[in-house]
């Protein structure tokens, strides 16, 4: 089982790249630490920026710096960075055209027992509302190194969400297809389609192999790029499907669900169905006590899947 969260991996890749670079700067909001930033804090003081609990603050000075022709990275809880500082993320960041990465840590129900405070179940839908803002949720922590390099290639600003603990690896060190901005097939079926983001990529996957047991072909996208949305794959991946089942660590409401039954009922009607965490406060527990109530899980989405096809 993989130790390292993808946390870890986008602290790593930075801190790589800023050795070269001095123009990365990463910023936190009294969260280096849960953030797995405090080695890039310790290893480039002078790239470093604590702003302590002022959230508003961080977007905004992360956009100043941006302007002054820096390379920002700003971290903090997903779900204070997508509500505390959305202002600040929809004027100084997309509307002002800024070359600012923000950083979503612990997302989703990640922090667990801390409640509804601290769950970051609308964020996919809040910051895919931003014009010019872009949201991704990579699945594994070889994804989040790809995704995190081409991110420093460009300048535009975007929105990346990680969960707080380790997952298990969708991908290898080896084979990692990944093209920016395109999902990435992990099966082809002719039964059914299962699109998935985020955490519940690795279970869509254990969900399509239980099913291929029982003799269901399911195709499996990993739609790690919610925004923009890659509506070919979606499109194609319908194509033959008899129904589609999403899954996202997310409410049901605005999300990936949302997106793909409004691409594929303005194209290819067919059944959608929407695997997502419940409109009400999440039930207490780690996120996989959470996933396995709500059957977010290899289980549920096979299940979600026989219903859809009967």
């Amino acid at each position: 089982m993989n130790k390292i969260p993808n946390r870890q991996v986008i602290c790593e890749v930075l801190s790589e790249h800023a050795r070269e670079d001095r123009d990365i700067v990463v910023l936190c909001s009294d969260s280096r630490g849960s953030a797995s930033l405090a080695p890039f804090f310790k290893e480039f003081p002078q790239q470093s920026v604590e702003v302590g609990i002022a959230e508003q603050d961080l977007v905004g000075i992360a956009a100043g710096l941006a302007k002054g022709g820096k390379k920002p990275w700003a971290a903090s809880p997903a779900s204070f960075i997508t509500t505390r500082s959305y202002e600040q993320c929809k004027v100084d960041c997309a509307y002002s055209d800024t070359n600012v990465k923000l950083i979503g840590i612990s997302g989703g129900v990640s922090y667990g027992a801390l409640g509804m405070s601290h769950h970051s179940a609308q964020d996919i839908a809040a910051m895919s509302a931003i014009p010019n803002m872009r949201v991704y949720l990579p699945s594994d922590r070889f994804q989040t190194r790809k995704l995190v390099e081409a991110l420093l290639q460009d300048e535009k600003c975007a929105y990346l969400r990680t969960g707080r603990n380790p997952v298990e690896d969708v991908y290898s060190e080896d084979n990692c297809p990944f093209e920016m901005d395109k999902a990435t097939w992990l099966r082809e079926g002719t039964d059914a389609a299962v699109i998935a983001c985020g955490e519940m990529v690795g279970p869509a996957r254990q969900a399509a192999a239980l099913l291929e047991k029982e003799g269901i072909s399911v195709t499996v996208q990993d739609m790690y790029c919610v925004k923009p949305l890659d509506t070919a794959a979606i499109l194609k991946a319908a194509e033959h499907a008899r129904a589609i089942v999403t899954v996202e660590e997310h409410s049901p409401f605005g999300g990936l669900g949302s997106m793909v039954a409004q691409t594929v009922s303005a194209n290819n009607p067919k059944k959608v169905v929407n695997l997502a965490l419940p409109d009400a406060p999440v039930v207490t527990g780690n996120s996989k006590e959470v996933f396995d109530h709500y059957g977010l899980n290899a289980e549920g989405i096979a299940a979600a899947v026989r219903s859809a096809l009967q």
